[in-house]
């Protein structure tokens, strides 16, 4: 962990009795650790420890004399692998980091860097969240990405209406700490991303659908990056140890080149209680690419049992099925391999797989 996140930790810790005089201060965090077999199809083939997307995180929270609720929340990823995160060495607040207020009655806003609605709505069949296996290793491929955390957003959550819906709706003002401009003013790169969705859970149904657009990308200001995507994802509980949901994602740019084309993703999953502390996962994802011999194909298996509420220790199985001109894996996203030599992606064509065991302790 680098100075910079020792420092604010001590300075928390020190004033959490001065703070709590006046909010309710939280300190959380998560460590979810695992030793990993992984193998690219082709030249890498290794043993690693992973950390994934473990955290520390602060939250407040403050009545305000009007009814209304003030609250804040700064989270950072650890890697409790190596003692940083290592692709984000000397940052602080690299999570869902946010302040806002809220009612029962008008809803709540929050500004911030978090989560943004289109994200979120994966929800409903997250089963195999931040570990081998994630969804994310084919909704969010390439630069046709959507499952992020988009910097200066305004976001507005509803009251539940109708009897267990809600509406989420943010706008992204620009990437970074100022929007660039040219000589004559206008804007040197459109970074703005919209997104919207509409939830609804109540008794055994969790249901989303969303939709985002992006304006041009920071880090790319060609008109070819500008993207939007549609998401519906969905899951019913058939018993109360039987869970099962699906997911539709269609992306697109707005101009194709020979390296930015469509996708359409495909997915059907489950998790099943064998005891009420053991359960069974499984996940299939089909992504579909408009240009030939490109599309794949993600299996993912999971068992995971429960200590206690707050320590689980489980493993997966997870493979990616490649064509031709294709080279995903199952391991690249919601995770921080502690190997710094470790493959993002799979060798070109070829099938990548992986196995992981490990721990994931809540505090």
């Amino acid at each position: 962990m680098n100075k910079t996140i020792y420092m604010l930790v001590t300075g928390a810790v020190l004033l959490s009795p001065v703070l709590a005089q006046a909010a309710d201060v939280k300190i959380y965090g998560r460590a979810n650790i695992t030793l990993d077999y992984l193998d690219d199809g082709k030249n890498y083939d290794v043993f690693t420890v992973t950390s994934n997307a473990s955290r520390l995180g602060f939250k407040v929270d403050h009545q305000l004399q009007n009814g209304m609720t003030a609250f804040a929340q700064i989270e950072q990823e650890i890697n409790f692998a190596t003692g940083t995160n290592d692709s984000k060495a000397n940052s602080f607040a690299t999570r869902d980091t946010f302040a806002g207020i809220r009612s029962d009655q008008y809803g709540q806003i929050r500004i911030g860097r978090f989560d943004g609605p289109f994200k979120i709505a994966r929800s409903p069949i997250n089963f195999f969240g931040d570990m081998l296996g994630d969804m994310r290793n084919l909704t969010r491929a390439g630069s046709l990405r959507f499952d992020e955390r988009n910097d200066n957003t305004v976001e507005y959550k509803s009251p539940k209406f109708g009897n267990g819906f809600n509406v989420l709706a943010g706008i992204s003002m620009q990437n970074g700490v100022q929007v660039n401009q040219q000589a004559n003013g206008d804007e040197l790169s459109d970074t703005k991303a919209y997104d919207i969705a509409l939830t609804y859970k109540k008794g055994p149904f969790d249901l989303a659908a969303a939709y985002e657009k992006f304006e041009e990308n920071a880090s790319n200001s060609s008109a070819t990056t500008a993207r939007d995507a549609v998401r519906v994802a969905g899951a019913y509980k058939v018993s109360e140890a039987l869970n099962i949901g699906g997911l539709y994602q269609n992306s697109k740019y707005d101009k194709n080149t020979a390296n930015n084309v469509d996708a359409q993703i495909f997915g059907i999953a489950g998790e099943y209680k064998i005891t009420q502390k053991t359960l069974v996962r499984g996940q299939y994802l089909y992504r579909d690419v408009d240009t030939n011999e490109a599309n794949s194909s993600m299996i993912a298996l999971g068992l995971e049992h429960k200590l206690d509420p707050a320590f689980r220790v489980y493993g997966n199985i997870a493979t990616v099925l490649n064509d031709d001109n294709a080279n995903l894996a199952p391991w690249r996203e919601g995770r921080a391999n502690a190997n710094a030599s470790s493959p993002i992606l799979a060798a070109m064509g070829e099938n990548a797989y992986g196995v992981s065991v490990g721990m994931r302790y809540d505090f």
